[in-house]
């Protein structure tokens, strides 16, 4: 009977991760895997550090289960690179990796060649979603909106005249309502940068 270990993961705290443990669990009686060890994790699968990832991997390398099972290969991450170094990882420590959702299973001969074209597909559909978030800030600027901070005006001449009279960064971050840092850097511009100017 093979050691099996599931893998759950839910973007956020609000999302119950039960409905993947209760598909995972009645696969591997289907299969006759015996259950040894549950991850779950609630955290973006952007993050390639996660906790119960990070524990599983490690129990991995001591050889504590054979198989792994997911609900969807988008558990294990959404970068191809990480995916695969979890892949390649398994492989390396002979642990099969199983994935409900696309019924993909890595002890077959052909489940390494659709573990890659599954993650390449779900690489593109990420960078797809990074493209048309980059091109409606691109033709909101063509528009002549304004994107992000609004930048800070700043009256650089009276923050040096504040500083003339003796008043400490601090004393003078407080009146312009900026970071002392910000009151240093105006203080460090050439005079003539901002002479006449009070932005």
């Amino acid at each position: 009977m093979k050691r099996a270990a599931i893998y759950t993961r839910v973007s956020t705290y609000d999302q119950n991760p039960q409905t993947q443990v209760l598909d995972l669990r009645q696969m591997a009686a289907q299969r006759g895997f015996e259950i040894v060890h549950e991850y779950t994790d609630k955290i973006s699968g952007t993050k390639a550090k996660r906790p119960g990832l990070d524990q599983m991997m490690a129990d991995a390398r001591h050889g504590q289960f054979d198989v792994v099972l997911v609900w969807a290969s988008d558990r294990i991450a959404r970068s191809v690179k990480h995916f695969l170094d979890v892949l390649d990882e398994l492989s390396h420590l002979e642990v099969e990796y199983v994935s409900f959702r696309e019924n993909i299973d890595t002890g077959g001969p052909l489940g390494r060649a659709i573990i890659i074209i599954v993650g390449a597909v779900a690489e593109l559909e990420r960078n797809l979603i990074v493209e048309r978030v980059r091109a409606g800030m691109r033709r909101a600027r063509l528009e002549g909106r304004h994107i992000g901070r609004t930048p800070l005006e700043l009256d650089h001449a009276a923050i040096r005249q504040d500083r003339s009279n003796g008043r400490s960064f601090r004393q003078i971050a407080k009146d312009h309502k900026v970071s002392t840092a910000t009151v240093q850097r105006v203080l460090r511009m050439p005079q003539d940068h901002f002479l006449g100017k009070t932005a």
